[in-house]
């Protein structure tokens, strides 16, 4: 496998911009959560998938809160950006992608 492409902070940023959500409440929780994928435990990625790093990004991006509007939609957005920079797609149909997000919210 060769090396993940990450968002950066810039790219985060971006995306909040097309989508028209925000404001940004706090840069440093979006920054977070945007790192969160890179997460290395024992020298170890601590999400061994590209799967299971955009599950990371998503799941950080719901619940960090850092827009004051907008972050279920940045979540979900940057997730497939995400999978499409490392050659992924989503098979999620809106009712899944829905209900993907909605659970991460809630914490299940």
């Amino acid at each position: 496998m060769s090396d993940p492409v990450y968002l950066t902070i810039e790219d985060l940023l971006g995306l909040v911009r097309a989508l028209q959500a925000g404001p940004v409440r706090d840069l440093g929780l979006l920054d977070a959560a945007g790192a969160r994928p890179r997460s290395s435990v024992f020298g170890e990625d601590a999400y061994a998938t590209i799967e299971l790093k955009a599950a990371a990004l998503l799941h950080s991006l719901v619940r960090n809160h850092a827009l004051v509007d907008g972050n279920k939609r940045i979540a979900w957005l940057a997730a497939v950006v995400f999978l499409d920079l490392n050659g992924y797609r989503s098979s999620l149909n809106q009712d899944q992608a829905f209900a993907l997000v909605m659970s991460a919210a809630i914490g299940e």
